[in-house]
């Protein structure tokens, strides 16, 4: 059965996607610890980071970084958080998000509802600032 990630990715489920390449796609997750909080994935759906060829492993990194400047850039972030946990969805991901203490990287803080109308700007912002 595919994960719900594969599932975003083929277009059967919605997601505000940020960037997407052949082989990784970046996305805002549903459950953000703050605004811009965008998940990073490969398309090939591969559960465990260290199964991940490595040179996937390098371009996942490369867009994670990528995202993390955007970040950084478009919410006036002085860090980008950057976590791997991969319990909750066994396909793997990067968190990338605005960070300005240590808390963002609880993941049981996270928001349950956000605003839709601030999750469709983040979105944009980071499309834009990934055109560039």
């Amino acid at each position: 059965m595919a994960s719900v990630f594969s599932r975003i990715i083929a277009g059967e489920l919605p997601g505000r996607f940020v960037y997407r390449d052949d082989s990784v796609v970046a996305f805002l997750t549903i459950e953000p610890v703050a605004y811009g909080h965008t998940l990073v994935v490969p398309v090939e759906e591969v559960d465990r980071w260290t199964d991940l060829d490595p040179a996937l492993w390098a371009h996942l990194n490369e867009v994670a970084q990528r995202v993390g400047a955007a970040v950084v850039e478009e919410f006036d972030a002085p860090r980008a958080g950057y976590l791997i946990a991969g319990f909750e969805v066994p396909h793997t991901h990067i968190h990338v998000f605005p960070a300005a203490d240590m808390s963002g990287y609880d993941l049981s803080a996270a928001m349950s509802d956000p605003d839709p109308a601030r999750m469709d700007d983040a979105a944009d912002r980071l499309r834009r600032a990934l055109a560039q």
